[in-house]
């Protein structure tokens, strides 16, 4: 087959350089990269390395890190045919070049969901891979979609690209690419609704479809959405540091060709590698962080919540407790915007770690010993930190579950506690339904709570007067003493 005789300089394949090498020739050399092929390479090279069989060798770092297993082209060649002839057995080629129909989108998911096994995936690793799939019957959520693209485009269909939520997966298609459709599942249950459109009934007002404001792939931001779902984890405590670094790699590739622009979570993903180990030369994480929280404010209308805990997290681990009150604070800001329901359940987890676990922690090291410059006498601190819970209390508003119980209140009133009387005096509360009308006027977060918490007489009367000299998702939390400018991310 000539596109293998093509591919013939580029293996074996028998390190991180030319698996880097592979990717960007398909993403520079050819009219769109081959996602199928490059999910293929990547899942066998994932698999290689973190299955049972080779964990025990990969505890700690290798003699000589650029070193992979060999893989011979006859292998992915193999696999590739595999793929192509499950699909084409099923559904025609589109020999007329015309736009893929809902019928032939579900056809074709009907096609991977009918050859996969009677179970559900949803927190096994390694199940995202068309390797994964060929080779066991098994995907994960994403991994169903990623094969309908995949199996889409092995048919001459060019419009089918996959949409992205923060949890969910599933495809655009047609002439301007504005029809929708699941393909995959999400949680138990919902394989009925394959097919269907999305955005329409109560689900449409929860997080996992972001309110419509989904990463949208181009093919080359598919094969930045496959390179992001590598996993290298060898299990809860360790990963693969091969694996880890070839995702590095393949993401910094895609980051220097700009595929990663409108990708906010892969630009998190990417902080995360660049924070536990640091290219020389390299954008820092801090910084990387900061651009996948402008890519959600600049595409998505700051629709995205995990691009602000990416950040808290960073600032966490780091001990810059100010500013993590900070980001998870600006994080519960977005997820004001939407109705909590059952499909939420990991930013639910997400939220539930910051309450009850890292914020107690972070009031058990500030509140030990004397410190004039602990966050407990920080009023914009304690502004911060009833901002968080505000989203979340607005978050439950008008849904049909409940989020908030008393495993949540006691860490609240202990944490509240935390902070002197004369810090929690310092901040007004004032409810003004400005907020709402400058929050119509400026899109469509239309939602979002009229309570304002300010430490500033001079800024509550420039919101009062329309003049708001901070973003719509902020609360002023400077002080009359010791003025500090909002966020710096505006």
């Amino acid at each position: 087959m000539a596109r293998f005789r093509d591919l013939e300089s580029l293996f074996p394949i028998t390190n991180i350089s030319t698996v880097v090498h592979l990717f960007r020739n398909e993403l520079e050399n050819t009219p769109e990269p081959d996602i199928a092929l490059l999910s293929i390479v990547a899942g066998v090279i994932e698999n290689s390395l973190t299955s049972r069989s080779s964990s025990a060798l990969q505890m700690c770092e290798p003699v000589e890190q650029n070193s992979l297993p060999i893989l011979q082209l006859e292998t992915v060649e193999t696999l590739y045919h595999k793929f192509h002839g499950i699909i084409k057995s099923a559904v025609d080629s589109n020999k007329s070049k015309s736009f893929a129909t809902r019928e032939l989108v579900k056809k074709v998911s009907d096609v991977i969901w009918n050859s996969l096994t009677r179970s559900y995936y949803k927190d096994r690793a390694h199940l995202q891979s068309l390797y994964s799939y060929l080779t066991g019957s098994k995907l994960d959520c994403f991994g169903v979609a990623f094969a309908v693209v995949a199996g889409c485009q092995s048919l001459g269909y060019n419009d089918v690209h996959l949409a992205l939520s923060e949890d969910h997966a599933w495809v655009v298609f047609g002439e301007n690419g504005t029809e929708t459709a699941e393909v995959t599942w999400h949680g138990k249950g919902n394989e009925d609704k394959r097919g269907q459109e999305i955005g329409k009934g109560i689900s449409a007002r929860s997080w996992l479809y972001v309110n419509n404001k989904p990463v949208v792939c181009t093919r080359h931001m598919e094969v930045a959405a496959l390179v992001s779902a590598i996993n290298p984890s060898l299990n809860s405590t360790h990963d693969a540091f091969e694996v880890s670094l070839l995702q590095q790699e393949l993401l910094w590739l895609l980051y220097d060709l700009g595929h990663l622009k409108k990708y906010p979570m892969a630009i998190g993903n990417l902080g995360d590698l660049e924070e536990i180990s640091s290219k020389v030369g390299r954008v820092p994480c801090k910084t990387l962080f900061e651009e996948a929280i402008a890519s959600a404010r600049t595409y998505y209308n700051n629709q995205h919540v995990y691009p602000y805990t990416y950040q808290g997290g960073y600032f966490y681990r780091n001990k810059l407790y100010q500013e993590a009150f900070e980001s998870w604070a600006n994080a519960s800001d977005v997820i004001r915007l939407y109705n909590y329901s059952r499909d939420d359940e990991e930013i639910y987890k997400e939220f539930l770690e910051i309450a009850n676990e890292l914020i107690p922690h972070i009031m058990k090291v500030e509140s030990s010993g004397f410190s004039a410059n602990t966050i407990l006498k920080k009023p914009e601190c304690f502004a911060n930190l009833l901002r968080f819970y505000d989203g979340i209390c607005k978050w439950e508003e008008g849904s049909a579950t409940p989020v908030l119980h008393i495993g949540w209140a006691k860490p609240l009133v202990n944490t509240i506690s935390k902070f002197d009387s004369d810090v929690r005096a310092q901040l007004n509360i004032v409810c003004d339904k400005l907020e709402d009308k400058l929050l119509k006027n400026g899109g469509e977060c239309d939602t979002a709570s009229s309570e304002k918490i300010e430490t500033d007489t001079t800024e509550a009367k420039e919101i009062r007067n329309g003049k708001p000299s901070t973003s719509k998702e902020e609360i002023d939390t400077r002080t009359t003493s010791n003025k500090r400018g909002g966020t710096s991310e505006q």
